[in-house]
C-alpha cells in the first residue's frame, strides 16, 4: 500500500441533476404512406420512424399530393412545408404484403426507348416487362424509377432487339392499394406469437426504438373515425407504462356542416377526455386540403419550439398560415369571434380570421364537463404531461439506489433548482418538492418504495381579458379649463 505525504484529491458526482430536455411537442402520426417510392417499403412498416427535414421524411417513408390515399403526406407538410419545425415521427400501416392489387399484361406506348405508367404506388421489384410473349430482365434490359408525379417511367437499355425496337411493351405489377387499410389496421395490435407491434399500438415502440418521448399522437384522416378516437386516447396515457401524451383528434365535417352541432357530435361520439385536443373543421392551404388535427399539431409544436421546449404557452391565438377553412364537401367556413368562443365553449379548437387566421381555443375535450385547471387548459394539461415525462427521464439513473439522504437530497434539491429556475424565467408560476415522513411509513420504505410530494402551479391561459371604459366629466373640464 503507497505511503500517503503531501495533499491529494479526489472528485464526487455532482449532487445536483441538470434535468434532460424532453421535446414536449415531438408528433407521432399513425397513417398510410407511399413507400413504394422508398428503397425498401417493407422497412417502412407498424415501426416509428423518425425524420428531422423534408428529404429525410421522403427518403425514409415517401411522399405524394394524394393526401386522401396517403394520410400521413398532410402531416410531413404541414410541419415541414407550413410550420418547418422538426421532428416528427411517422408510423405507417400501408403493408405492401397485404395492401395491394396485382396488374397483369397492361400495355403501355413506348416514345424514344421510355414507357410510362401513369399509376402511382407501384412496386418497382415487382414490375416484369414482356414484348411478344419474351420476358425482360430489370437491370439488364431495362431500368425502371420514379418521376415527379409519382408515376413509373421504364427506360430501356438494349440498343437493338426486340425490346429496343418495340412500340409498345406489356407490363405486370403490384400496386399499393390504400383502399385496402381499415380502421382496423390504424388500431392494430400486438402479435404474442411474433412479437410484432401494429398501428397505435407501435407508439409503445417510439422510446425503445427511439429514446423520445411522444408529446401528440394524431391520426388526420382516421381520428374522426369514434372507434379510431377512443384508441388514440387510450394510447396517450401511461406509455411503456410511464409516459403521458395529449392526443389531437378531428371532427367528421362530412357529418357536421354546422358549427352549432359540432358540440353534440363531440359529447355523442365520446370526444371528451382531458388529453385531447378536439379540432373543426378543415383548413386550406390553396388547393392543399388539411385535416386541422395536423395543421394544429404542427403548430403546437412549432410554439413549443418558439418557447424554449416548455409547452406553457397555448396554441390558441398564434398565427394559422392558411388561406381558409372549409367541410368535407368543400364548402368554405368563416367563423366570427363569436362562433368560435361557442366551439370554444364547448371543448372544441377551431380557425377564425381576425387580423389574419389563427388557431382558437384553449380547452381540452373535457370542458365543460371539468373545470378543473389541469384537465381543461391544454397548455396546462401539457405542462402536466411535461413535468413528469421530464422527471422520469431525469432520475431514472437514480432507480435501485441505496435509499439513503444523499438519494433524498439530490431528488429535493436538483428539482427545487429547476422549478426556480423556470420560474425566474416566467414559465411557471412555481414549483416546490419535499420528502415527507408521512408520505413514508417504515412498512414502504422496506418495500423499497419511497414519495416525493411535488407542488406546481402553471399559468393559465389569458382568455378574458377585460377592460373597463368610464367615461370621467373632470378629465373634459380639465382639458378645457385647466386644472391642478
Amino acid at each position: 500500500m503507497a505511503y500517503n505525504h503531501g495533499i491529494t484529491i479526489s472528485e464526487n458526482s455532482t449532487s445536483v441533476i441538470p434535468p434532460i430536455q424532453s421535446s414536449a411537442g415531438i408528433q407521432v402520426v399513425i397513417g398510410t404512406a407511399p413507400v413504394n417510392m422508398i428503397e425498401d417499403p417493407l422497412s417502412a412498416v407498424n415501426k416509428p420512424i423518425m425524420a428531422t427535414d423534408w428529404k429525410e421524411a421522403v427518403e425514409k417513408v415517401g411522399y405524394s399530393d394524394n393526401w386522401e390515399l396517403y394520410t400521413l403526406c398532410q402531416s410531413m407538410d404541414a410541419t415541414f412545408r407550413v410550420f418547418n419545425v422538426a421532428p416528427i415521427i411517422f408510423i405507417n400501416v400501408l403493408d405492401p404484403e397485404r395492401h395491394f392489387k396485382q396488374v397483369d399484361d397492361a400495355v403501355i406506348p413506348v416514345t424514344k426507348s421510355e414507357g410510362i405508367i401513369e399509376k402511382t404506388g407501384i412496386l418497382l421489384d415487382s414490375i416484369a416487362v414482356k414484348v411478344a410473349s419474351v420476358e425482360f430482365k430489370r437491370g439488364t434490359d431495362f431500368s425502371a424509377g420514379f418521376d415527379r408525379d409519382g408515376f413509373v417511367v421504364i427506360t430501356i437499355l438494349e440498343e437493338s432487339g426486340e425490346l429496343a425496337s418495340a412500340s409498345e411493351m406489356e407490363v405486370s405489377y403490384k400496386e399499393l392499394d390504400p383502399s385496402k387499410v381499415t380502421e382496423k389496421d390504424i388500431i392494430g395490435g400486438y402479435d404474442v406469437a411474433t412479437g410484432k407491434y401494429e398501428g397505435l399500438e407501435a407508439i409503445d415502440q417510439v422510446y425503445p426504438r427511439l429514446n423520445d418521448v411522444p408529446g401528440l399522437i394524431l391520426a388526420p384522416g382516421w381520428s374522426h373515425l369514434p372507434v379510431v378516437a377512443a384508441v388514440l386516447d387510450a394510447k396517450s396515457r401511461y406509455i411503456n407504462s410511464c409516459f403521458n401524451a395529449m392526443n389531437v383528434l378531428d371532427i367528421d365535417s362530412a357529418e357536421v356542416k354546422n358549427y352549432q352541432d359540432a358540440p353534440t357530435w363531440k359529447n355523442m361520439n365520446s370526444y371528451t377526455s382531458k388529453d385531447s385536443i378536439i379540432c373543426w373543421p378543415k383548413g386550406r392551404v390553396g388547393n392543399k386540403i388539411y385535416w386541422m388535427s395536423a395543421l394544429v399539431a404542427a403548430q403546437t409544436a412549432f410554439t413549443d419550439a418558439q418557447n424554449s421546449d416548455v409547452p406553457y404557452v397555448s396554441p390558441s391565438n398564434k398565427r394559422l398560415p392558411i388561406t381558409g377553412t372549409l367541410l368535407a364537401d368543400g364548402t368554405e367556413v368563416f367563423l366570427d369571434q363569436l362562433q368560435g368562443n361557442f366551439l370554444n365553449g364547448a371543448g372544441i379548437v377551431t380557425a377564425i380570421n381576425m387580423k389574419g387566421w389563427r388557431t382558437w381555443g384553449n380547452n381540452t375535450g373535457a370542458y365543460p364537463t371539468t373545470s378543473d385547471i389541469k384537465d381543461r387548459f391544454v397548455p396546462v394539461r401539457r405542462m402536466f404531461n411535461w413535468w413528469g415525462n421530464t422527471f422520469i427521464q431525469t432520475y431514472f439513473d437514480k432507480v435501485d439506489d441505496p435509499t439513503n439522504l444523499r438519494l433524498i437530497e439530490s431528488v429535493v434539491d436538483s428539482e427545487n433548482i429547476r422549478g426556480n429556475g423556470l420560474q425566474s424565467q416566467q414559465q411557471i408560476a412555481g414549483a416546490k418538492i419535499e420528502f415527507l415522513q408521512k408520505d413514508n411509513p417504515v412498512t414502504n420504505l422496506l418495500n423499497g418504495r419511497i414519495q416525493f410530494l411535488q407542488k406546481v402551479a402553471f399559468f393559465p391561459p389569458a382568455e378574458h381579458i377585460v377592460n373597463v371604459l368610464e367615461f370621467d366629466p373632470t378629465i373634459l373640464t380639465n382639458a378645457l379649463f385647466g386644472g391642478d
